[in-house]
């Protein structure tokens, strides 16, 4: 199948499925009280979301997922073979995006636990900080040592080549992993906040894939592109649904996996430089509140809210926040062209 027939069909699969799902799932959130719990540490004015379905991201994770397969199979009984893209070692970069998508699943399942305790179990703050954290590292660990075993253990830097990292490897990937999975939580706070940056961040993945040879990871990306533009038509804001935990995870383990499929964990700080500063921005609130005893940088963080107590609405934040990405996006695309080794 032709590489772009093929990232058109995934994109507008993924669309339409995400879309169309919203018909079916979120009235069947509605009927199952599987209601946002607004909790009183956040804006004021967040109140009016209480009882928005959460949970929304299964739109998306449903919609990347099955337009990646049917894609993926009927290339194959075409006789090509896009996964395997022009790598080298075919059978390794297949390990590193399947390896990676189900990274991305048992994220999501983290966060669908998290969402569960919260809207059923009715504990406002969900699973607790160690006991999320405990999961992600060994999601982390099953997923960097599967890496490791294929001799994965080397990043890609433009105009230098792959630089062999060895047991360092598991030592950067641990703390890159935790930070974006995180980073990209954070990120969701505002209606099509999360979803609207990190459908940009899956635009360039795209086309950094395409200029890499590795046409699955463009493909899968191509998909999620998609299957987000499908699911913000009802997550704009006012929102109709939210993505929860279980759809803000799964796109932390996402942006972890094509970054390392790739080779290229360093994208996440120009394609998703948003996820970077909503991270550093509750980090540096939280460490000036302690180091000051009470004193803030931001009117709140992440920055996000911050702007929003600086009276931006919240399709100003979508549109700026989603303008930054994009320029640290064109920045990844510039150093990846011509940077080729």
């Amino acid at each position: 199948m032709n590489l772009y027939l093929a990232l058109g069909a995934g994109a507008l699969a993924a669309f339409l499925a995400s879309f169309l799902l919203g018909y079916v799932i979120i009235p069947w959130l509605h009927k199952l009280k599987f209601g946002q719990t607004i909790l009183d540490i956040g804006p004021k004015w967040h109140k009016n979301k209480q009882g928005t379905p959460t949970m929304g991201g299964m739109l998306f994770i449903i919609g990347t997922l099955a337009a990646f397969a049917v894609v993926a199979v009927t290339d194959k009984l075409l006789g090509g073979d896009i996964i395997a893209g022009n790598a080298v070692d075919a059978a390794t970069a297949k390990v590193k995006l399947f390896g990676g998508i189900i990274m991305a699943v048992a994220y999501a399942l983290v966060g669908f636990t998290d969402d569960y305790i919260k809207v059923v179990k009715k504990r406002n703050l969900g699973l607790t900080i160690p006991q999320k954290s405990v999961m992600q590292i060994l999601i982390m660990g099953v997923y960097l040592g599967t890496m490791y075993s294929r001799g994965a253990t080397y990043v890609y830097l433009p105009f230098v080549g792959n630089i062999e990292l060895g047991w360092g490897s598991l030592i950067l990937g641990l703390a890159v992993m935790y930070c974006t999975v995180n980073a990209v939580n954070f990120t969701d706070g505002v209606d099509g906040l999360c979803a609207s940056v990190s459908g940009v961040f899956s635009l360039s993945i795209v086309i950094i894939a395409i200029l890499r040879g590795a046409f699955g990871v463009s493909l899968f990306a191509a998909c999620l592109l998609g299957a987000l533009c499908g699911y913000l038509i009802w997550n704009w804001n006012p929102a109709k649904v939210m993505m929860g935990d279980f759809g803000s995870m799964f796109l932390g383990g996402a942006v972890i996996a094509v970054c390392y499929a790739l080779d290229m964990p360093w994208l996440i700080l120009f394609a998703g430089v948003i996820y970077v500063i909503e991270f550093l921005s509750d980090v540096i609130q939280i460490g000036y509140f302690k180091i000051t005893h009470g004193k803030r940088i931001f009117k709140m963080a992440p920055i996000h809210h911050h702007f929003e107590m600086s009276g931006w609405n919240e399709k100003k934040i979508c549109c700026v926040f989603s303008a930054v990405d994009a320029l640290g996006g064109i920045i990844a695309v510039l150093l990846v062209a011509f940077g080729q080794k």
